[in-house]
């Protein structure tokens, strides 16, 4: 229960009409900070793995384990709209120029490529040769991890067994089709 006070200087007891001065007591409810906190805390949480920096770019599937690493490396993605580095649109000369500066910086920086699944392959092998001319050595390309591959989740794809050809009505097998 919060209670009040007295004043210093207020009159004693002893007379007969007190005057009292009353302080408020100021104490912080620390409740109500902790849970805004909390809320927040938990709002980032969700909201930072979301917050992806990058061009978007529709990559192919692929049931490849991540590989990890203890830097951030180097994004070039390539879609329809052209080639960027990060989120910088770049002609191929200015990257490679550009790729250039950053490895004479960090000569062990990765690279990673996103490629665009509806790109031309000689576009990507054309971004690709930049890259390498411009010194880069640790380079990757980047996928979307198959939700499920065949029966089980994220195991390996085994090919359907091809239906056995009918007999022919005088017992022989059809020949195979080339």
């Amino acid at each position: 229960m919060a209670g009040v006070i007295p004043a210093a200087g207020a009159v004693s007891s002893n007379s007969k009409f007190r005057r009292r001065r009353y302080t408020p007591i100021a104490d912080i409810n620390v409740t109500p900070l902790v849970d805004v906190m909390l809320v927040l805390l938990i709002i980032f949480m969700i909201t930072a793995p979301l917050l992806q920096v990058g061009v978007p770019v529709d990559l192919p599937k692929t049931s490849a384990q991540q590989v990890g690493g203890k830097d951030e490396p180097l994004v070039v993605s390539v879609n329809s709209q052209g080639v960027f580095l990060g989120e910088t649109k770049y002609d191929l000369p200015e990257l490679a120029t550009k790729l250039k500066a950053v490895h004479e910086e960090k000569p062990d920086q990765r690279v990673f490529m996103r490629g665009d699944k509806a790109i031309d392959y000689g576009k990507m092998m054309e971004v690709m040769g930049v890259v390498i001319d411009s010194g880069f050595r640790q380079l990757g390309l980047l996928g979307e991890q198959a939700q499920q591959l065949g029966k089980g989740a994220g195991g390996t794809v085994s090919p359907a067994p091809a239906p056995a050809p009918a007999p022919t009505p005088s017992g022989q097998q059809p020949a195979p089709r080339r």
